[in-house]
């Protein structure tokens, strides 16, 4: 099938699309480009917290040129906004083939000394109870024998490769995480007899503005040893993970179930 319109008379959910440097976007981009409809969510309150800043929404919805989408403003940690999302995306589109859950919270973390409850269970919310939140209410709306196509419907979470290696620092936002990665099999298990193929990805670092010296998060002695730990010094750009993961949603993915990928550019974790 030609990759050009491969997602025609599709829709997809995709989640923490709020800035043009963001890996949401790229994804969104791509999958417009496709041929998919669009229901996306942000949260801008978070991204002006952040060293990088919040974008212009505006602009982020003129150059994602989809057939039809729909945006909405949508804080994860409220504990029913997975379920009042899918419900929204139904109402307007009457059905959801395709769940990226991309969103995630970042900040407000630290080491081992450092966390306290309140930072766990704000991880936590964010970054892994809303997308198995997200995933159990897209699987209840999602009816396979829409398509003559079997598994036909998607689900890609997004992890940080905690599993290959140390995230020094990050003690809240990497355990959040690994709950995405550790469950990839037993829900992609569970998924896949409503037909729905599951595939959780892992991008390397990616620069969304966190490996940009004047917006990085970091001491820009790590920002220096992250671009050295990459081949020619070319950490990951936001397009890298949204190609993987349109060829993952697209009926050319079907046979690829319940996989961690790492899709890491050569990343030298060793040398970092």
């Amino acid at each position: 099938m030609s990759q050009s319109r491969a997602l025609a008379g599709r829709v997809a959910v995709v989640t923490g699309v709020s800035r043009r440097r963001g890996i949401g976007f790229a994804v969104a981009r791509r999958l417009a480009a496709m041929g998919a409809e669009l229901y996306l969510t942000h949260w801008a309150p978070h991204d002006a917290q952040q060293p990088w800043g919040a974008d212009d929404l505006a602009l982020v919805r003129r150059e994602l040129d989809a057939t039809r989408m729909v945006d909405r403003s949508v804080d994860f940690a409220d504990p029913e906004a997975p379920a009042r999302v899918i419900a929204d995306a139904v109402a307007e589109f009457g059905h959801i083939d395709i769940l990226v859950a991309n969103h995630a919270r970042s900040g407000g973390d630290g080491s081992l000394w450092e966390i306290d409850a309140e930072k766990l269970d704000g991880h936590w919310a964010v970054d892994a109870r809303s997308v198995l939140l997200l995933t159990q209410a897209f699987a209840r709306q999602y009816r396979a024998e829409r398509d003559e196509i079997a598994d036909r419907g998607r689900v890609v979470w997004m992890t940080s490769g905690q599993q290959l290696g140390p995230m020094r620092g990050e003690v809240a936002y990497a355990s959040a995480k690994s709950v995405l990665a550790g469950m990839t099999a037993t829900v992609a298990a569970e998924l896949i007899d409503r037909g729905i193929v599951l595939n959780t990805v892992n991008p390397g670092p990616v620069d969304t503005g966190f490996l940009t010296s004047d917006t990085a998060d970091r001491d820009p002695a790590v920002v220096e040893e992250i671009h050295a730990a990459f081949p020619r010094g070319r950490v990951g750009q936001p397009d890298d993970p949204a190609r993987l993961i349109s060829w993952l949603v697209c009926d050319d993915g079907r046979w690829v179930v319940g996989q961690v990928i790492d899709s890491e550019g050569g990343f030298r974790r060793s040398r970092w």
